[in-house]
């Protein structure tokens, strides 16, 4: 019995259409951003966080990879759109659901786009969804060897934010180790330590973010 192998072309209509999004972004002056980290890591709390900060400035919508709209409802609070892409169960969005979420959002009136992906550390980042920016959340709590068991994550990521700076005083995370591995697999990556719970770190992030979006708004 022969075996075919359909993850290639799978991956390959998925990172094809990934460029009919990145381009329908492109002609709406979005800059998209993709969330990625395990569960528990923080990244409603820090997407919270970036959407209180930047909304008066920026015209910013979020999509919730999830199958239960909780944190869809939490952002909706704001006074910012928010849209469920609902993944079925699946470990990570595509970009066939991240366009059927793009479908109910009016690209022309926004600036930023946030997309939180599903908790994981391997899937999400072999699907292209056609945003802008990678960007990996760690935790403290999570342990320092995660850039070493979860190399793909880490390699792939143009910014990297340790969430929960707080328990550093607590816990036993061996900061040097964490940094050395992340530095290893992607030394050009941008790296942020915050606490989205106590806003440490979080002005450093959001400025930086400012200015690619006011950067990005000048190139399109």
């Amino acid at each position: 019995m022969k075996k075919v192998s359909i993850q290639k072309p799978i991956l390959n209509a998925n990172d094809r259409l990934a460029q009919k999004i990145s381009a329908k972004l492109d002609g709406a002056g979005v800059f998209a951003v993709n969330v990625m980290a395990s569960p528990g890591a923080g990244k409603t709390s820090l997407i919270l966080a970036t959407v209180r900060a930047l909304k008066k400035k920026f015209n910013t919508a979020v999509i919730e990879g999830d199958v239960v709209p909780v944190d869809v409802d939490r952002i909706k609070k704001l006074k910012v759109p928010a849209i469920m892409a609902n993944t079925g169960g699946a470990c990570h969005l595509d970009a066939v659901m991240v366009q059927k979420a793009l479908s109910k959002l009016r690209l022309q009136s926004l600036d930023l786009l946030i997309v939180e992906n599903v908790g994981n550390l391997i899937c999400p980042m072999n699907f292209k969804l056609g945003t802008h920016l990678n960007v990996v959340i760690a935790s403290v709590p999570e342990g320092a060897d995660k850039p070493y068991k979860y190399p793909g994550m880490f390699k792939g990521a143009q910014v990297l934010i340790l969430n929960k700076a707080d328990y550093l005083k607590t816990e036993r995370f061996n900061l040097k180790y964490f940094k050395k591995g992340v530095r290893l697999l992607n030394p050009n990556v941008k790296f942020f330590t915050v606490s989205a719970k106590t806003g440490e770190g979080i002005d450093d992030w959001i400025s930086w973010l400012d200015d690619q979006v006011i950067n990005y708004r000048f190139q399109t």
